[in-house]
């Protein structure tokens, strides 16, 4: 039997549980986040990130307060970290924080930031 891979980096990607959006527009801000955190990312986190397969996980928070508390300490960290700020052209206000998008970077230096949040 085969054994799982183990993924030595990975992308948190994280939204918002308050704003209400369709399962389409999470999915669309979830695009957004990841693309945002990769082009932050140093090009030594990419290559290996990509070399293994690209790992993501979505996870959910209550409110933009906890977006921001964990993209400070994130940041903190040295972990590239963006925020999604959406258009306003279909479902949500413009202007509306939807998302955070993390890394890619090493899974444990994620996880001691996300470890406590629940999946999406």
């Amino acid at each position: 039997m085969e054994s799982e891979p183990e993924f030595k980096y990975k992308q948190c990607i994280i939204i918002r549980n308050d704003v209400k959006m369709s399962c389409g527009k999470r999915c669309a801000q979830a695009g957004h986040a990841a693309i945002g955190a990769y082009e932050k990312s140093s090009p030594t986190l990419k290559k290996a990130w990509l070399s293994e397969g690209q790992k993501k996980v979505v996870l959910k928070v209550n409110d933009q307060r906890a977006l921001f508390e964990i993209k400070t300490l994130a940041e903190t960290a040295g972990i590239a970290a963006v925020l999604i700020q959406d258009a306003g052209m279909t479902e949500i206000p413009p202007g509306t924080i939807t998302a955070l998008g993390l890394g890619p970077a090493k899974s444990e230096d994620l996880d001691k930031i996300t470890g406590s949040l629940s999946l999406l």
